[in-house]
C-alpha cells in the first residue's frame, strides 16, 4: 500500500511542481557555475548503492572539502543554494528517486557508505527498508547543519552523538510502521517548510 502511495505522491508531485522545479533550475544554473542537479551515490534499501538527486546548492566540487555542511552560512553554499536549504527545496528532485522505488517518501533517510560502514549490527535494521525523503530524524534534525556549528568537531559529533540519535528515531519507526504515520510525517515535514 505505501508503495502504490508514493508513486501516486510522487507522480502528482512532479507533475503539478514541474513549472516550480523548471524556475529553481534555472535559479541554480544562472546564479552558479556547474550542473543544476548533484547527485550522490547513497546507501539504499538491503546496502544497495543508488544515486540520489538534488538541486546542487553548493558551488562545483565543493564536496571534496567535506560531506557534512556545517552552519547555513557554510562558504562552499550559493546564496540561492542558501534559501533552497533554508526551505529544503534542494530535496525536491528526491521524488524522481520515489518514483524509480529507490526511495520511499517515508523513510530512513539514507546515508553514504563512509557513514553506514559505522552503523552496528542493530542500526542495520534501517537497510531493510527503503530510505525516506523525511522521517522523524529528518523532523527532529531539520536544522542539523546549524548544531554542527556548534561543535568543535563537527565530524566527531555527527558520528559520535546526531548518527547515534538519528538512527534510533528511524528505527522506532521502522519497528511499527503504519498508514497513520506515514501521513504523519509527511504533515509535519510540510508544516516545517511552510513554517519557515
Amino acid at each position: 500500500m505505501i508503495r502504490l502511495l508514493d508513486i501516486v505522491f510522487s507522480s502528482v508531485g512532479i507533475l503539478v511542481l514541474s513549472p516550480f522545479l523548471l524556475l529553481i533550475a534555472l535559479c541554480v544554473a544562472l546564479t552558479s557555475k556547474g550542473g543544476v542537479l548533484y547527485r550522490q551515490e547513497r546507501v539504499g534499501r538491503y546496502g544497495a548503492p543508488f544515486r540520489l538527486y538534488k538541486f546542487r546548492t553548493m558551488r562545483a566540487g565543493s564536496d571534496k572539502k567535506g560531506l557534512l555542511t556545517v552552519g547555513g552560512r557554510d562558504p562552499r553554499i550559493t546564496p540561492v543554494g542558501f534559501v533552497l536549504r533554508k526551505l529544503k527545496l534542494d530535496e525536491l528532485p528526491q521524488l524522481y528517486n520515489v518514483l524509480k522505488g529507490d526511495m520511499s517518501l517515508v523513510g530512513p533517510r539514507p546515508e553514504v557508505e563512509k557513514y553506514t560502514r559505522l552503523y552496528t549490527e542493530e542500526q542495520q535494521e534501517v537497510l531493510r527498508v527503503r530510505p525516506g525523503i523525511t522521517d522523524p530524524a529528518s523532523i527532529y534534525y531539520r536544522n542539523e547543519s546549524d548544531v554542527l556549528a556548534r561543535s568543535s568537531n563537527p565530524e566527531l559529533t555527527y558520528i559520535r552523538e546526531i548518527l547515534p540519535h538519528k538512527l534510533q528515531l528511524s528505527r522506532q519507526f521502522y519497528h511499527n510502521p503504519t498508514l497513520g504515520k506515514y501521513f504523519k510525517y509527511i504533515f509535519l515535514t510540510v508544516f516545517a517548510i511552510v513554517k519557515k
